[in-house]
């Protein structure tokens, strides 16, 4: 078979049309070191800060230590098969996470990724997990309510949209109880709730899972968990994976309400990142720059200006105390970044006081102004009430039978006000059904109950109210006001319950 030239050349350049000359340039380094959830690696020299890296495996990590001869990262997964002398190639993509609907309702870890079994999240959004808080002018006062449903919260130390609280106490006393509670109170308030969860045990994580199914709140619920068996990047990066889908929302004029259990935890997560990267220690082994670790994410919880969409976002940080210290050094950090704090005490646990508020520590510094008028109506005096009863306690149980009428009437009635404050968990009362009960309490209708009826009392009022006055509590809790003609509903509406009750 003969073959002809021009044959020959028209196939060529037939083949040489199909070529496609694309090459792609990566820039690629070597791990040098790695271990402990960090890696040190040669090469990448146009690396950014905070830039996602790719490791084998399809694992991710961040850069966090830019040196001058190499680069330190922390790495998002099991270390396991990661081994010295493996390619690791930039993506060009700051840390991000997934944001939007698809990750409402859903279960995932720090890095966005579904933990629940129901198949990946449908999200074409992403966001930057570390941003910069909104300025000064990007932002307007805390004047709206966040209501918790508990009583000792919203009468005593309220909560405001867009405000920090910080919740502080000794391990098993209720901190996540409140939190818990707080978000199933955000039912049909139009409030996206993210719990994140850190360095807790997989089998607490799920309890919460099952609760918040259980009262209908994981419709509006994103958990977003990096447990106890998680390497320390997981712990250190999901509170800030958590704020960033929440703030996805709040620009775009919604409510959110993040919830960081705990911070303890992150910190010292931290804590060993940065001992292993060798950055210098400081005071209990800390970075220099744990301060700034909270301070960063903390300043991200605002409530927009009305140019901005009006969105808010509140934070309810969690920190855990050793034998009720708050003058420890990342207790008092936090308590210095934030807007008021809730002290859960033992003591007050153990003689049954829950929630165990300690009414003397805790406060909320904007909160005031955001709590309704009703609420402010009933509750000034009642602080107050509640610590002069403890001081006049220590006195009292010497004996009251040389104290005066008067004190003996505070006693009286600060033994019930501390009766009434308590609340069982999962059952966030309405704003209504507060004003109407710590009415009762604080004007004195209850003084003539006995101590241990006081709960009795208020389940029945609450039944009583919901049959014959509900339009009353409705119309408490929609317009927040107490006028003069409700208030003389409500006082007619206690007078007839305690006349037809016996105790």
């Amino acid at each position: 078979m003969k073959l002809r030239p021009e044959e020959i050349s028209s196939v060529l350049s037939q083949e040489l049309q199909k070529y496609d000359r694309d090459l792609g340039v990566e820039s690629v380094g070597t791990i040098l070191q790695v271990g402990d959830g960090i890696a040190r690696i040669y090469g990448l020299q146009d690396v950014m800060a905070g830039e996602l890296i790719k490791f084998p495996g399809d694992i991710f990590g961040m850069v966090l230590n830019l040196e001058e001869n190499s680069v330190g990262a922390a790495i998002f997964g099991e270390d396991t098969h990661i081994k010295e002398g493996d390619q690791v190639t930039r993506t060009g993509r700051i840390a991000e996470v997934p944001v939007g609907d698809a990750v409402i309702g859903r279960v995932v870890n720090a890095v966005g990724q579904p933990l629940d079994g129901k198949g990946p999240i449908a999200s074409t959004q992403t966001r930057k997990i570390e941003v910069k808080a909104p300025g000064v002018i990007a932002r307007q006062p805390v004047k709206e309510p966040l209501m918790t449903g508990l009583k000792a919260i919203d009468s005593m130390i309220p909560i405001g949209r867009g405000q920090r609280e910080l919740i502080i106490g000794d391990r098993q006393t209720g901190k996540t109880a409140i939190a818990i509670d707080t978000i199933i109170n955000q039912k049909d308030s139009g409030v996206y709730c993210f719990y994140v969860a850190i360095g807790q045990k997989q089998s607490t994580v799920a309890q919460v899972y099952r609760t918040l199914q259980e009262h209908g709140a994981m419709a509006y619920t994103t958990i977003i968990s990096a447990s106890a068996s998680e390497p320390a990047p997981m712990l250190f990066i999901a509170p800030y994976a958590g704020c960033a889908m929440a703030e996805h929302f709040m620009w775009q004029g919604k409510h959110t309400l993040v919830i960081y259990d705990d911070l303890s935890k992150q910190a010292n997560a931290y804590r060993q990142l940065s001992l292993l990267l060798r950055r210098p220690p400081g005071r209990e082994a800390f970075p220099g720059d744990v301060f700034y670790l909270h301070s960063r994410l903390l300043e991200r919880a605002v409530k927009l200006s009305d140019e901005n969409g009006g969105g808010s976002l509140t934070a309810l940080p969690i920190i855990e105390t050793q034998a009720s210290d708050v003058s420890a050094y990342i207790p008092t950090n936090v308590i210095s970044i934030t807007d008021g704090q809730i002290f859960l005490e033992n003591d007050l646990f153990y003689q049954g006081v829950r929630p165990a508020i300690n009414v003397g520590i805790s406060v909320s510094r904007v909160g005031g102004s955001a709590q309704t008028k009703a609420m402010k109506k009933i509750a000034g005096s009642l602080r107050l009430d509640l610590a002069q009863y403890r001081e006049l306690q220590a006195f009292a149980q010497f004996g009251t039978d040389d104290l005066d009428a008067s004190t003996r009437r505070q006693l009286t009635r600060g033994a019930r006000l501390t009766e009434l404050l308590k609340q069982p968990q999962y059952q966030p009362l309405t704003l209504g059904q507060q004003v109407s009960v710590l009415y009762a309490g604080v004007n004195g209708y209850l003084d003539e109950v006995p101590v241990e009826k006081v709960l009795d009392f208020e389940k029945a009022f609450h039944e009583y109210m919901g049959a014959g006055n509900a339009d009353l509590l409705k119309g408490i809790t929609d317009t927040g006001d107490l006028s003069a003609e409700t208030e003389e509903r409500l006082k007619a509406a206690i007078v007839d319950f305690k006349a037809s009750v016996a105790y």
